[in-house]
């Protein structure tokens, strides 16, 4: 990916981590332009979005506070490293499970 495709794409990008609104308008908006930049950014934030509430799932029934607020400041530091790579043009993947996310979901997008 080159800059000026990263720059065309960052807004894009950017949508994707509101929420699954933003994943699917994101989506959406990309079909015509196939902007990989946009597509990496998809498969982060689809991954980090299943991956919490998974997650999420399982530490509520435990019904520990300790291990929610984990949870949550956790997956709080993942989505601001994710939003701040897309906001500077950057497609790096979230630490410890990016790669993971850009494998599984590679057919999207493609």
């Amino acid at each position: 990916m080159d800059q000026q495709t990263n720059e065309q794409g960052k807004t894009l990008a950017l949508v994707s981590y509101i929420w699954l609104f933003g994943i699917v308008i994101a989506y959406f908006l990309n079909n015509d332009k196939k902007n990989p930049f946009v597509y990496f950014h998809v498969r982060q934030s689809l991954g980090l979005w299943l991956l919490l509430w998974a997650s999420g799932l399982i530490v509520s029934n435990l019904d520990n506070f300790m291990l929610s607020i984990a949870l949550w400041i956790f997956f709080g530091v993942l989505f601001i490293y994710a939003f701040v790579t897309a906001s500077s043009g950057k497609a790096y993947p979230v630490p410890l499970v990016g790669a993971f996310f850009q494998k599984i979901f590679a057919r999207l997008g493609n």
